[in-house]
């Protein structure tokens, strides 16, 4: 007896691989994925009713005649069809297999097609009540419950008896091990594609979203360009030049120039931070400045009005961001500049006569870190050939592939070679230097810079 329910049951898996094969092809198609995903239409619904059947049809054919009965796994097809598309599919495959079931004959062909008619119906039962495929588990253990279910319905409806009785001692474990198992690789199959179908969803959505954004980000970054000056302004005795370059769409360093009278302020900037908090905070840092960069003002009382407004209108002491900021006026009469750096790289003054190097140190700390700050103005005089470099730490702290940082030594090394070009060269020949430092190495930092060149 052990021999012969090991035999059927092997048969009856032969056939479970051959459907397994069959459904991976089907599992692939349009109308079984248009159906998966609620797209359903009477031709999607026609053609996997006629697929499912055959399944069915198969289920019979390649099934073991015991006593007059046939141990199939024909069920198969309608509890899948119904747990998977629904009860119209589910119910049509199941009045194929009971076609052909009961063409078959046999004493228990009444109760076979009967049976395999609820096998659709009941799966589609069920997927109504959950409105989606209820998953791997659940469907294998449907599969088990409706094959026991198949016994005692052969019991009850076949005669004679005990004939019935006898063919369902075979068949019970054979067909409950064949459907249970490929019920259970059948819902793996299904859902494993129901989640494909969400990850490639959430990647579109994903996909949508990031395109969403950078056209945001391509329509700030203009808005950000506009906040600099358009043209530099032009002041007599000096050759001036200026440069600003995100290291993303948008960033947080900044420059501008404010013509007054016979003079020239300008100031440039770096807030902590970067990409878009950075760029509003910058917005709002560069509206403050020229608010409070009236011609009346001298350089301390500049940046004290504009740390108290930046603290109280950004909140920026328990926020944690912060700018620091190199502002400056430059006379055209006498080429004095007076100037106020709160904590700001030192720009550096490169003497024409010996070919030295100032510092114009810090004098103050960054703007945003607590209100009523106190700031040293300081003043120094350019003479015929000396250049003023100002600049963010972008620049000295770019990194190279062996993680070395530019630093102010390359720098000045820099400046000074290039110290025989007009302003733009002196820019154009750092910003070339820094290119073959960083070679190969993506732009971490934003970098800005203003050139000023005493004529000679």
């Amino acid at each position: 007896m052990a021999n012969l329910l090991i035999s059927d049951s092997l048969v009856l898996l032969q056939a479970v691989s051959v459907i397994v094969v069959a459904a991976l092809l089907i599992s692939r198609s349009r109308p079984f994925t248009d159906i998966i995903e609620g797209r359903i239409t009477t031709k999607n619904q026609l053609l996997l009713v006629l697929f499912f059947g055959m399944v069915s049809i198969y289920g019979s054919v390649i099934g073991i005649n015991v006593l007059g009965a046939i141990i199939n796994v024909r069920d198969l097809g309608p509890l899948v069809a119904g747990l998977a598309c629904g009860p119209v599919v589910g119910l049509g495959a199941g009045l194929i297999g009971a076609a052909f079931r009961f063409s078959e004959g046999g004493f228990t062909a009444l109760a076979c097609s009967i049976i395999v008619t609820l096998a659709g119906l009941f799966g589609g039962f069920v997927y109504l009540h959950k409105g989606r495929f209820p998953g791997v588990v659940f469907c294998a253990a449907f599969a088990v419950l409706f094959e026991l279910f198949h016994m005692l319905m052969t019991i009850a409806i076949s005669r004679p008896f005990d004939l019935a009785l006898q063919v369902v001692e075979q068949a019970i474990v054979p067909m409950i091990l064949a459907n249970g198992a490929g019920m259970l690789i059948f819902a793996f199959i299904i859902a494993n594609i129901i989640r494909e179908r969400e990850t490639m969803r959430e990647r579109d959505s994903y996909q949508l979203q990031l395109q969403i954004k950078q056209a945001e980000l391509v329509v700030a970054a203009d808005i950000q360009k506009s906040f600099l000056p358009g043209k530099i302004p032009s002041l007599k005795g000096f050759d001036i030049a200026a440069t600003a370059i995100p290291a993303k769409e948008v960033g947080g360093d900044f420059y501008d120039f404010s013509p007054q009278d016979d003079n020239l302020q300008f100031v440039i900037a770096d807030v902590s931070g970067k990409g878009v908090p950075a760029a509003l905070f910058m917005a709002l840092s560069r509206i403050i400045v020229r608010a409070c960069s009236a011609p009346s003002r001298g350089g301390f009382e500049r940046l004290k009005c504009a740390n108290n407004m930046i603290v109280d209108d950004s909140g920026s002491a328990t926020s944690g961001m912060f700018v620091t900021l190199f502002l400056a006026r430059l006379s055209q009469k006498d080429h004095s500049l007076e100037y106020v750096n709160a904590g700001h790289n030192p720009p550096l003054l490169l003497r024409a006569d010996s070919n030295s190097i100032e510092r114009m140190d810090v004098t103050g700390v960054a703007l945003g870190m607590m209100a009523d700050m106190e700031y040293e103005q300081r003043l120094v005089v350019l003479k015929p050939g000396d250049i003023l470099f100002s600049y963010t730490d972008g620049i000295v702290e770019a990194m190279n592939d062996k993680e070395e940082f530019f630093g102010e030594n390359r720098l000045r090394s820099a400046l000074v070679a290039a110290a025989r070009l007009s302003a733009q060269g002196i820019l154009d020949s750092v910003l070339h230097d820094l290119g073959q430092f960083t070679k190969g190495v993506e732009q971490s930092d934003d970098i800005t810079a203003i050139v000023i060149k005493a004529a000679k």
